[in-house]
């Protein structure tokens, strides 16, 4: 058990954001929706509680709000953008919307503290935080003041000392708002009193205690694809049940160039049971006709579950089915009243009916970022922890439309190329993930004084720390340059590409 604090959500763009923020303080929290009843929040005994932005205003009479028993919980509460002015709704003030485009703020806004305040001592009486408002709060309710201010804004945040309530109209997590992770840790540790217990070491030995108390003697398999998520997965499983563990590599067909057989390779000298299942026909015939990306992952997830299903019949009684699902799986697949962005074959995509007794997934508390630190703790080597992240419905979502063989053949080559040409260029290690993606669209070309009538192929390359905001990468245009060079006379089918310079948000960074 890990002091935990709270975050629920009311649908800012930001919101998972907060939740790796206050990971990277030694603190565990866990998001959940707004609607989480009082019962629930009482029996997680949170050590604090913040409230996220959202894109509502509070007055709207479809706006959410929470039960205002919340506040007399004696937690201390932060409020952030939305989640301080329906803090202030809800106390009795009053929350308008700003009367001229000079009171609303966007974007770096040079902010003055009161360091007097607990939430901003040592930061300095002013830096540059990041708004994104249209309402302002008129009136404080009782109790409160105010802590600092901007030029358009008198209450850029406002708190009630004596009951722990604090506000504030800026976003602390994001990288723009320059004391931000300071102002965090100030109210995790100075108000929460958080001892910050939280790390991969303690989170390994409480994981391996919960995987042997829940499997006991009892059978596992694992689904493993060779990427971060599964490598880690299989190391703790091997570490918490060893023997009683079977893993099963499903070669669906849908894998990066030369995958399959470096997958096997990479565990071929672990002291674990591997069985390698080639089922490219099987997939390829589910997904023949299907274009919508939901219908394919869930398409493919049903198949991963049967072809599970029927591997564990050939092992005996297996009892459990482990996956190395992780948190921004669960997040984007939906969760509570969240929309669902993508459904993640292991999470979203599951068929209905399971023929297993339990399904173990213990990364699902994790960020990336976590689950790498946590396979240094389990000893694995670098070269797995830090490999590309690797969708499980694979190159079947890097196919825009309906998948078939030729299709997936041509994109294998142009990934391999985009991918040597990025490691050429000692590029690798500082983009985080690249890959590249067939289109749907067709363009006219000219090779060898003809016309061509061929596919448009489009590179995608992002750095990130977390994955749950990311940048498109600044590769060099000479590196972009030989990449499309080869591509367009080494790849046939292809006769123009393009690089994709979109940020997530608002875009993702798989294209479907």
């Amino acid at each position: 058990m890990h002091e935990t604090v709270l975050i629920l959500d009311f649908g800012g763009q930001y919101n998972q954001l907060i939740a790796r923020r206050v990971r990277e303080q030694h603190v565990y929290c866990e998001l959940r929706p707004f609607s989480m009843r009082l019962d629930e929040i009482k029996a997680l005994a949170p050590i604090g509680i913040i409230f996220t932005g959202g894109p509502r205003s509070v007055y709207d009479e479809t706006a959410p709000h929470v039960d205002p028993a919340l506040f007399h919980l004696g937690v201390p509460i932060l409020g952030i953008c939305y989640g301080c002015q329906l803090m202030a709704h809800t106390l009795g003030g009053i929350v308008s919307a700003a009367q001229s485009d000079t009171a609303r703020e966007y974007g770096k806004t040079p902010t003055h503290f009161d360091t007097g305040c607990r939430l901003f001592r040592g930061i300095g009486a002013e830096s540059v935080t990041w708004m994104s408002h249209g309402d302002y709060i008129a009136r404080l309710p009782e109790g409160f003041v105010s802590c600092a201010h901007s030029a358009a804004c008198p209450t850029a945040a406002i708190c009630d000392e004596r009951r722990g309530f604090y506000g504030v109209q800026f976003h602390p997590e994001v990288a723009h708002t320059e004391r931000g992770a300071d102002i965090l840790r100030s109210f995790l540790y100075d108000v929460c009193g958080a001892k910050g217990d939280w790390s991969m070491g303690s989170y390994k030995d409480a994981a391996i205690a919960s995987i042997r108390e829940q499997v006991g003697d009892g059978r596992v398999l694992l689904a493993l694809s060779g990427g971060v998520d599964s490598s880690v997965c299989a190391a703790l499983l091997a570490e918490a049940v060893g023997k009683q563990l079977t893993c099963v590599f499903v070669d669906h067909g849908l894998l990066r160039k030369n995958e399959g057989d470096e997958v096997e390779a990479a565990f071929a000298k672990w002291d674990i049971e591997l069985r390698r299942v080639n089922a490219q026909e099987r997939f390829l015939s589910l997904l023949a006709g299907v274009e919508e990306p939901e219908q394919k992952r869930k398409r493919i997830g049903e198949a991963f579950i049967r072809v599970f299903e029927e591997e564990g019949k050939k092992l005996g009684a297996v009892d459990f089915l482990a996956q190395g699902t992780i948190y921004p799986d669960v997040i984007e697949s939906g969760k509570g009243d969240a929309a669902v962005i993508k459904s993640h074959h292991n999470v979203g995509g599951l068929p209905d009916f399971v023929d297993f007794k339990e399904i173990i997934e213990p990364l699902r508390l994790l960020f990336k970022d976590e689950v790498r630190a946590l396979g240094r703790e389990l000893g694995l080597p670098e070269y797995l922890v830090s490999r590309q992240p690797f969708p499980g419905p694979g190159l079947a979502i890097r196919v825009l439309g309906e998948v078939t063989k030729d299709k997936l053949e041509l994109l294998r080559e142009a990934d391999a190329i985009f991918r040597e040409e990025l490691a050429n260029a000692g590029l690798d290690k500082s983009v985080n993930q690249y890959f590249a993606v067939l289109t749907n669209a067709r363009t006219v070309g000219v090779m060898g004084d003809g016309r061509t009538y061929d596919r448009v192929l489009a590179l995608r390359a992002v750095t990130t720390d977390d994955f749950m905001t990311a940048e498109w990468a600044r590769i060099p245009y000479d590196v972009l340059d030989r990449a499309s060079s080869r591509i367009v006379n080494e790849v046939s089918g292809v006769n123009r590409v393009v690089y994709d310079i979109t940020a997530k948000p608002p875009g993702t960074v798989e294209w479907e």
